[in-house]
């Protein structure tokens, strides 16, 4: 069984660590985010974690949010050794917990007194190998129940205080969005739905800017447990680096679309920018044969 949909992508450069078109020094140096107030769910590790610590250099306030106290606390010592004047507070959250999303949100606010940016990237990969009828049906509801509703419980108590401060959400997709990959139905289906969600997010509230975007093959735990063929090939720091990219207004005509943190943004922007924003691309559509 073939992988179908591998070339659905641009045909543009592919990076696979921090280069200068999006290197987040411009926004340490300038302190961007200064003011700012990010919540980072799955932020005790991987992507999160490192997603913190450049938002704390660019002057950000964090909030903090993943399942055990002990990793966060690891997490907070970590950025406050780094950046010692952050602001960081954490909140033990299981994502599929609508009340833990509820208290994380109401909390960040309670404490900063605002929220700028939610970076959703607390997500379920689980071990690939089996046809979905040889699955354990509770597993595979599992992903839909981490990646789709743990997504859409901070989205939902997120969005009317960013509406107030113009904010921007960064969901964390997946290149397997795009695919259509035998044994990995649960997490294509939960990652699919993900880029329709930013889409409805754009169509309501307008005043919100969302960005579906694929992190790129990254060494974490979370790739490792599911014994995934593809071996990872980009730094932990690309994606985190395409996230303050976005969230600091440098490319908003890729709001509500997918983004690809393996693509060269300056080429996309140069070649592509017209064509997409004309043709409204980057979205999901019913191909019409012609």
């Amino acid at each position: 069984m073939s992988i179908i949909g591998v070339d659905e992508t641009l045909p543009v450069k592919a990076v696979h660590d921090i280069y200068p078109y999006i290197d987040p020094k411009e926004h340490y140096d300038a302190q961007t985010f200064k003011g700012k107030v990010v919540l980072i769910t799955g932020a005790s590790r991987g992507i999160g974690l490192e997603s913190a610590l450049q938002y704390a250099r660019a002057g950000a306030s964090l909030a903090l949010a993943s399942r055990k106290q002990a990793t966060l606390d690891e997490s907070k010592n970590l950025i406050l050794n780094e950046t010692p004047n952050a602001q960081v507070i954490t909140f033990v959250a299981d994502v599929k917990d609508v009340k833990h999303a509820e208290a994380a949100v109401k909390g960040t606010v309670a404490h900063f007194g605002k929220l700028d940016i939610l970076v959703a990237n607390a997500g379920k990969l689980r071990a690939m190998g089996k046809p979905f009828v040889e699955m354990d049906p509770t597993g595979w509801w599992e992903t839909q129940e981490v990646n789709i509703r743990g997504v859409y419980n901070f989205v939902h108590y997120a969005i009317p205080q960013l509406m107030k401060s113009k904010g921007c959400i960064i969901i964390v997709t997946s290149m397997a969005a795009q695919l259509r990959a035998p044994t990995a139905s649960d997490y294509v289906v939960s990652k699919f739905a993900l880029g329709r969600l930013a889409e409805f997010i754009s169509l309501e509230y307008p005043d919100v800017k969302v960005f579906a975007v694929h992190p790129g093959m990254v060494e974490t735990q979370l790739n490792s447990d599911s014994q995934s063929p593809v071996p990872p090939v980009d730094t932990v720091s690309l994606p985190a680096a395409v996230f303050l990219y976005l969230s600091a207004g440098k490319a908003d005509y890729l709001n509500s679309r997918y983004v690809s943190a393996n693509w060269d943004l300056a080429e996309v922007e140069k070649d592509w920018k017209e064509k997409i924003v004309a043709q409204n691309g980057l979205v999901s559509k019913l191909s019409i044969p012609t």
